[in-house]
């Protein structure tokens, strides 16, 4: 079988070490060095400088977890990386029941039979940082907000029946109330803002429960949190538009994104994250949804 790269290594990657395959080729049987490093940041520079002794100059490694990033991110830039799909290296046929993992990793790389997963700059690799953390957050705000819900219903105060957003303006000023021991539902009623004062009468039957000392607290808590999260969001959002000013191209395609019916900042910067700027990379819409779930 033609070999494609002389000088090749294999990498088997684990949480705590790497082992390593050079093959190097030649009339006959190709060398092999086998060597085992940790994970550490200087024990892969130290890996980074053993296999520059061999004149290496492609490497390959198993997608395997969250594991491969930092020695992707050490590597990077100092060779050919593929990183490589573990299914696919599995179902590659021909394997002897004794070749290690890396070395036979390298066999497969020396010879051209890897596929290359796609793995963005580390631009958009931030942005996938961010807006996956921005989306963890959400879904927190989320949770708390039907936890405050609960509260309220567990009380019997019945504000969601009237008020289509219990946490905007009017319904914070509401529960601020409650919390701090109001329990006239008129008054209650009184805080409304803007189109929801039309509805006070509804209100002042719906805010008519029973509130006690526990609800308070419990209510006090998760209001808490949720003014937590969203300090938390609004960091990301501001740090998100940073990077949009820092990197114009990036901008172009936002504004772009926001063009379409329905997209708005946040969706658009989260589609930038996980598709990158050029689209036209993805052959299919089923590749990308692959690339995106094998990148996670």
């Amino acid at each position: 079988m033609e070999v494609l790269y002389a000088r090749c290594c294999g990498l088997d990657v684990h949480k705590s070490s790497i082992t390593a395959c050079v093959l190097i080729a030649q009339a006959g049987k190709p060398l092999k060095h086998i060597r085992r490093f940790g994970s550490t940041t200087r024990e892969l520079r130290e890996l980074v400088v053993w296999l520059h002794e061999f004149g290496v100059e492609h490497v390959a490694m198993e997608s395997t977890g969250v594991y491969w990033k930092p020695v992707w991110n050490v590597l990077e830039g100092q060779f050919q990386i593929v990183l490589a799909n573990a299914q696919h290296i599995k179902a590659v046929p021909g394997r002897k029941t004794d070749t290690k993992d890396c070395q036979w990793i390298a066999e497969l790389l020396q010879h051209g039979l890897l596929r290359a997963s796609y793995i963005p700059s580390v631009l958009i690799r931030d942005l996938r940082d961010l807006t996956r953390a921005r989306t963890s957050l959400s879904q927190e705000h989320s949770r708390i907000a039907s936890r405050i819900q609960k509260v309220l219903e567990d009380a019997n105060i019945k504000l969601a029946s009237v008020a289509s957003n219990t946490l905007g303006k009017s319904g914070r000023a509401m529960l601020g109330a409650i919390i701090e021991g109001e329990e006239s539902s008129e008054r209650l009623a009184d805080l409304a803002l803007g189109h929801l004062r039309v509805k006070i009468p509804q209100l002042q039957t719906a805010l008519e429960g029973q509130v006690r000392d526990h609800h308070r607290f419990l209510l006090q808590s998760l209001l808490r949190q949720l003014q937590f999260l969203e300090a938390e969001i609004g960091l990301l959002d501001a740090r998100l538009d940073q990077i949009g000013r820092e990197h114009l191209d990036l901008a172009d395609t936002l504004d772009r994104w926001i063009t379409v019916p329905g997209v708005d900042r946040v969706a658009a910067w989260s589609f930038i994250a996980e598709m990158g700027t050029d689209v036209t990379q993805f052959p299919t819409a089923a590749h990308l949804a692959s690339v995106v779930r094998h990148t996670e």
